[in-house]
């Protein structure tokens, strides 16, 4: 008996299967007709032989007659057998076309159940971002985490609602509290606290998950690759992105409180840094931008190294452009490598600034005086005609 096929002819393994052929079944007349007619055949031929005279040729030609008949019983019971054997072979194909669609149905149902599993798992995450109590809105955060880490198709979309909540308003709580404080105010003292954490918790979410492990070739299991990041206008609380990689980088208009650290950090897409404030330190040291970086009119309140970090700009106008920036502190940029064009038109430099690398400073202003490694490039009016005009800003 042959096996049934793996897929039926002209019909893939998850469409619909071809119309099956259908076995007519034998008429019960044919075998109650034709049996006895074959026997009668056979037994006249016989008859008339012997009523004739038996001679060899006769003995030969009843020989014959038994032979015809035999065969024709041959013939018919061979018939039967291929019949048999067809209907057994499309009874068994009924049961794998039947097995089949069971298997698709499952699978259906099952990929359906886990969507809607994700579904409110992520709904009701998101709800308790919007709970007014802060351990309902930090289980909410580490419920979309656990849901971003078991399912790859959501980190994005979990790094944007981070982001999103991260975007929201908030005034950083008082370093202390008076004494005579009311009631309501130290109720919103408390609040702020707070939020405080969740949104340390939340920054650490994502940094956690941005890191690949830095001693070994493969990143570890927790890092989320290819992901951007959209923090525009957000405060952000002692953010620390060392040695993270990022793809594309959205800070316009943030504002870092206490430090902010992106050592050794990749950014393999645009960074916007520009009308960012940074009111503590902000280290950029190793940092790489793959693609252009943008600080323009952004403020450093306090000392801002970028030492020995690289700028390789794609293009003519992809590098670094710190046009307008205020430099408050010590700005350092010993050793950075400007492979693209480096724009600090307009940038004002409150502090030391330290340069090894070219750039150029068109209507820089230096309040302590020009630094000596600075003199030679800010000794320049414009930059190489073939570079063409600085950039908007």
């Amino acid at each position: 008996m042959s096996e049934p096929p793996a897929v039926l002819p002209n019909a893939s393994a998850d469409g619909p299967p071809p119309r099956r052929p259908v076995l007519t079944p034998i008429p019960r007349w044919v075998i109650v007709v034709g049996v006895p007619v074959m026997v009668l055949v056979a037994v006249a031929t016989v008859w008339l032989l012997l009523g004739i005279g038996v001679t060899g040729d006769k003995l030969d030609a009843i020989r014959t007659g038994g032979t015809l008949g035999v065969g024709l019983g041959g013939v018919a019971v061979l018939w039967l057998a291929v019949r048999r054997q067809r209907s057994t072979e499309l009874d068994l194909l009924q049961k794998y076309e039947a097995h089949r669609l069971a298997e698709r149905v499952a699978a259906h149902s099952a990929e359906d159940a886990v969507e809607r599993r994700i579904t409110e798992l992520y709904t009701k995450a998101v709800e308790q971002l919007g709970s007014e109590k802060a351990p309902v809105r930090l289980g909410g955060l580490y419920a979309l985490e656990r849901l971003a880490q078991n399912n790859t198709s959501q980190r994005q979309t979990i790094v944007n609602v981070t982001c999103a909540y991260l975007r929201m308003p908030y005034t950083p709580p008082d370093l202390q509290l008076s004494d005579n404080a009311d009631t309501e105010t130290r109720t919103v003292h408390e609040q702020r606290v707070q939020e405080r954490q969740v949104r340390l918790t939340a920054q650490r979410l994502l940094t956690t998950h941005l890191r690949p492990d830095p001693d070994s070739d493969h990143p570890v299991e927790t890092f989320w690759d290819g992901i951007d990041l959209d923090l525009t206008g957000a405060t952000l609380i002692n953010l620390d992105l060392r040695l993270c990689h990022i793809r594309t980088a959205q800070f316009t208009g943030a504002t870092f409180t206490e430090i902010a650290r992106f050592d050794h950090a990749t950014f393999t897409g645009p960074a916007w840094f520009d009308h960012a404030t940074f009111t503590g330190p902000a280290w950029f040291e190793r940092a790489t931008f793959t693609e252009i970086a943008r600080f323009d009119q952004a403020t450093f309140t306090e000392d801002a190294r970028f030492d020995q970090a690289t700028f390789t700009g794609i293009s003519l106008y992809a590098g670094a452009t710190f046009g307008g920036a205020t430099f408050g502190g010590d700005a350092r940029f010993a050793g950075a490598t400007f492979t693209g064009s480096a724009w600090f038109d307009g940038a004002t430099f409150g502090g030391d600034a330290q340069f090894t690398a070219g750039a150029w400073f068109d209507g820089a202003t230096f309040k302590g005086g020009v630094p000596p490694e600075v003199a030679r490039f800010a000794a320049e009016a414009s930059p190489p005609a073939e570079a063409g005009a600085a950039p908007d800003h």
